[in-house]
């Protein structure tokens, strides 16, 4: 039977000084956990549970394990590589899964937990597992889902390092790959084949915003007895939730917008408890792409704000879009946000009606040459925006993807993809709206 610890009215016996004493709060947490070898991880005060049907603002603020016995009202951080167990039998039963319990941080973490839990939440998913980048997370995916033999089919616009990855690495393995129109849902049904396993898109793509149907593709999968892939690392569940549209699994990349501040790298896939569980909770078992303790601590405090930060910086976004493209020097503007998007409607419509916080635009020039010397050019004379590969912080980032995220991809891969040497992708920020322009303007002044 479960017992409370001693509280300080209830004095010990000291074996050292040999009088009554009050117990010290090691000896209290020593008894607690003797008595209750789970009781650091588990709720022993009073605790509601949370009601059912909570706005998305709410849940990620709320969604998350228990408080610990402590009280927290912040979720707690532990850092650590192991778990005490309070006996050899225990620690069998925990290990072999036939008992909950936590036994080594490769395996599972209260604070990692408590993440996965909230992003779960925050997408409508069943279930969630996080990883150390959001490329082991696309990585946790194909080992768990893929074998020689198995057929993929990606868009042509995926990020860069995605498309290395499925049709590069996944290729040595014997995966096939085809790589068609993100807009074209006809491409995407021609391409499917008796071996097609997974439906991979990411919407909007980086850098171009393109924006793929989530319920034509999730369609087209299901028809075939695939699974639809949805990276939703642009437009966060904010914005999109694509389960609630038919997809069967997300990606994230919470180095970007679920931090928010640019501090930490981390990843995710959502989706339901067997896929979570029982597809991919193995090979994480074995393969380690676990997320730190630490990591995941900042991911929770960073959904905290997600919803308000999207809201702000998607405002933000569209303000400068439209003004770029009133701007001489810009040949053209790549933002769903945009009337002059092509799939500006569906965006509206799948994307809560904003256009996110990423917007990439061309400069002018003549040739390839020309145009990459002149993006260079408006990009050195800048003084206040970061050059910087990364998107989703709170400070406004500018990059090359030409030379820097789809730099590895053959010049023949990224004009398929359409990023020409001119572009510039603008991760908007929350600097003021009209010191954003002046810096942006000070850059087109050099052209």
């Amino acid at each position: 039977m479960k017992t409370a610890p001693r509280s300080k009215t209830n004095p010990i016996w000291s074996r050292t000084v040999h009088v009554w004493r009050y117990p010290t709060p090691t000896e209290q947490f020593i008894e607690l956990v003797s008595v209750n070898p789970a009781g650091l991880f588990e709720n022993v005060m009073s605790q509601k549970p949370l009601p059912e049907n909570l706005h998305i603002d709410t849940l990620a603020v709320r969604a998350a394990l228990d408080r610990s016995q402590y009280g927290e009202n912040s979720e707690a951080m532990f850092l650590t590589s192991g778990y005490v167990q309070p006996d050899a039998e225990t620690a069998a039963r925990r290990f072999a899964g036939e008992e909950e319990g936590y036994t080594y941080a490769r395996l599972g973490n209260p604070t990692v937990a408590s993440m996965e839990l909230r992003l779960a939440a925050l997408e409508g998913a069943e279930a969630c597992i996080a990883t150390s980048t959001g490329m082991s997370a696309i990585l946790l995916m194909c080992l768990g889902l893929l074998k020689s033999g198995d057929h993929v089919i990606c868009s042509h616009s995926l990020f860069g390092s995605t498309i290395k990855l499925i049709g590069g690495e996944f290729a040595k393995f014997g995966v096939q790959t085809s790589f068609v129109s993100q807009t074209n849902v006809a491409e995407w049904q021609a391409a499917i084949q008796p071996n097609t396993r997974l439906l991979f898109a990411e919407t909007p793509t980086n850098p171009l915003t393109e924006v793929c149907d989530i319920r034509a593709l999730a369609d087209v999968a299901h028809a075939s007895n695939a699974l639809l892939v949805v990276d939703n690392c642009f437009a966060t569940p904010v914005l999109q939730r694509p389960i609630a549209m038919g997809a069967d699994l997300i990606v994230h990349s919470g180095t970007k917008y679920l931090d928010g501040q640019g501090r930490v790298m981390a990843g995710a896939l959502c989706g339901t408890r067997a896929l979570i569980e029982d597809v991919f909770g193995p090979v994480m078992r074995s393969a380690g792409m676990t997320l730190s303790p630490f990591n995941a601590w900042v991911i929770l405090k960073g959904l905290e704000t997600l919803s308000i930060r999207m809201k702000a910086q998607s405002e933000q976004a569209l303000a400068l879009a439209q003004w770029l493209e009133a701007q001489p020097q810009v040949a053209r503007v790549y933002y769903p946000g945009l009337k002059s998007h092509p799939q500006h409607a569906l965006a509206m419509a799948q994307q809560s009606g904003m256009g996110g916080a990423v917007l990439s635009f061309e400069v002018k020039g003549s040739s390839p040459e020309q145009g990459r010397e002149n993006a260079f050019k408006v990009m050195n004379a800048t003084q206040m925006v970061s050059l910087c590969t990364n998107l989703g912080d709170v400070k406004t980032l500018v990059a090359h993807p030409a030379s820097t995220s789809h730099g590895r991809l053959t010049e023949a891969q990224r004009q398929q993809a359409g990023i020409q040497q001119s572009l510039i992708r603008v991760a908007v920020g929350l600097e003021h709206l009209d010191d954003l322009k002046a810096d942006l303007a000070r850059g087109l002044a050099a052209l």
